[in-house]
């Protein structure tokens, strides 16, 4: 009788052992997310944020543009 039990309780071992062997890798991946997400936001290196003033100056003059269009008056 237990030489017929053999295969499945060694299935149900390794299959527990996967299984806990997985559960332990999930717990360390979200482990390294919380610490990735608790650390600070990096800076933006200073020509970034040039480049973005100078782009958003320039998307701001666009909407007064279309906002007059809109409104009707002539440019």
């Amino acid at each position: 009788m237990f030489e017929q039990l053999l295969p499945s309780l060694t299935t149900l071992g390794v299959t527990a052992m996967v299984c806990g062997a997985g559960l332990h890798a999930w717990h360390g991946w979200l482990g390294l997310r919380r610490l990735e997400l608790g650390q600070e936001p990096r800076r933006q290196p200073a020509e970034e944020d040039v480049g973005m003033r100078i782009e958003m100056a320039a998307m701001r003059e666009r909407v007064k543009k279309l906002e007059a269009i809109a409104s009707g008056v002539e440019l």
